[in-house]
């Protein structure tokens, strides 16, 4: 079970915090263990936040999102503008459901191993929960920094249950950072009940640097 607790912010507000446990261990759904969409708890949505600017990039499977969401970082870092976030890279190869998935901090270009070495025979799921906590002190970072814009490399099945970076991705949103994330289809309705705006992009790098330009000041 997910459980949330509030808790008082830096910034006078509320700050929500998750605690995530790890994914079942017949799911070897790659890459991020996700689950059956269940409602998050009433406390991580963002519907009657205001002013939230966020956006998810469709995986439809057609294309490498990861290679999108790294182009795009590219483009706006040389466009001037300050990003913080994650984005997911696979060092030997993204062949076979073994494959070593590593986070790399956009800002400080720091590693973090978030899969374990099962083994391609195994049936657990590889996801590594403390991999994934660790991780998500950059997004925490991220909300002293107020950058332009945040990168988040998945809205998957742990963010869905109200798990994996939904907290941080939250209060990034409630204070008006903008957010540009993944989101596959069978979490969709999962986004759009979290951001309360739902906004779904094309896996088109035009569609995206479109986007971005009419949301970042």
């Amino acid at each position: 079970m997910t459980w949330i607790k509030r808790v008082p912010a830096h910034h006078g507000g509320v700050r929500l915090e998750a605690q995530v446990t790890p994914c079942p261990r017949d799911n070897r759904v790659h890459p991020y263990c996700d689950r059956p969409y269940r409602s998050p708890p009433a406390a991580m949505k963002a519907e009657e936040t205001p002013g939230v600017v966020a956006a998810a990039i469709l995986d439809d499977g057609q294309q490498d999102v990861d290679a999108l969401l790294a182009q795009v970082a590219r483009s706006q870092q040389q466009a001037g503008r300050r990003l913080r976030g994650l984005l997911m890279t696979h060092p030997e190869g993204r062949e076979g459901c073994a494959a070593p998935m590593v986070l790399v901090d956009l800002h400080s270009r720091d590693e973090y191993l978030v899969s374990q070495p099962l083994g391609s025979g195994s049936t657990a799921c590889r996801a590594d929960v403390q991999g994934f906590a660790s991780a998500s002190q950059v997004l925490r970072d991220a909300l002293q920094a107020r950058p332009d814009l945040v990168i988040s490399n998945r809205f998957g099945g742990l963010e869905a249950e109200g798990g994996g970076f939904a907290a941080e991705l939250l209060e990034l949103m409630a204070l008006g950072v903008p957010v540009l994330t993944v989101v596959a289809s069978r979490h969709l309705q999962a986004w759009q009940k979290f951001t309360g705006t739902g906004v779904v992009l094309p896996a088109d790098a035009t569609a995206v640097t479109v986007w971005l330009a009419e949301h970042l000041d």
